[in-house]
């Protein structure tokens, strides 16, 4: 009888000895990604010089599009996990959305260091979301990722789109007449097919925290601003060569 309850016993402290552990290791992992991705990060904005300023007066202010889903953020709806979301990695944010009549929630990852790369080309570009996701959906997340600072207010979704052989296609005359001053950040090259010498390519982001790729986009489109026409750099073949 002793015995049995000795047994009990162990099995109980085991089972809450898992548990914690596993909490413990749920709050290390949330730490780490809120440290990779608030790191402090150096890209010096250095003020204009005089001819920099004067070249920028004579052409027009740009147009960055943006894409969401595998360029900003990864999202996985309830009940779907992602082989390439780790177990147990917490979201950055979870929407809860309507999508049929039903409630489904969408657990967010933000790409590291979103946020700062936001914050900068806000400075330099007029920022446009254009996703091929639902507008309920893609909206809440764009709402998420502004912040209340009225940067993404520009927002196109899956209805401002083109169907073609079962693939959203992103036309950007819909955004802007003038394509000489639209750029798109986008994952996806079938989205931009119809505008490949307006598109920076990028790789698909899922989980890794090490990811740099917003980072190092910086100084390129620090440049872009500048020119008279972006396609005049953007159409030597980038799509072609390696992703960011």
């Amino acid at each position: 009888m002793m015995r049995s309850q000795c047994l009990l016993g162990i099995r109980a402290f085991l089972a809450f000895a898992a548990k914690l552990w596993s909490f413990l290791l749920y709050l290390l992992r949330r730490q780490a990604r809120t440290v990779i991705q608030y790191q402090t990060v150096r890209y010096d904005i250095l003020p204009l010089s005089r001819v920099s300023r004067e070249r920028l007066n004579q052409v027009k202010r740009k147009i960055l599009v943006l894409d969401l889903d595998e360029t900003l953020i990864h999202s996985h709806h309830d009940g779907v996990l992602r082989p390439t979301v780790r177990p147990g990695t917490p979201p950055d944010f979870i929407l809860k959305v309507v999508i049929d009549k039903h409630p489904v929630r969408f657990f967010v990852h933000k790409r590291p260091h979103v946020d700062f790369f936001l914050e900068v080309v806000s400075q330099w570009y007029e920022l446009v979301v254009f996703t091929a996701s639902m507008e309920i959906y893609g909206s809440a997340v764009a709402d998420k990722l502004d912040n209340n600072r009225s940067i993404l207010r520009r927002r196109y979704y899956r209805q401002h789109c083109t169907l073609e052989l079962g693939s959203y296609i992103k036309d950007l005359s819909v955004v802007h007449n003038d394509l000489s001053s639209i750029v798109i950040l986008d994952n996806s090259p079938g989205a931009y097919r119809s505008h490949p010498d307006n598109a920076i390519p990028i790789k698909s982001w899922f989980s890794d925290p090490g990811d740099t790729a917003l980072l190092n986009l910086l100084p390129m489109l620090d440049a872009l601003r500048f020119t008279v026409d972006i396609r005049s750099v953007l159409s030597r073949n980038l799509h072609q060569h390696r992703l960011w």
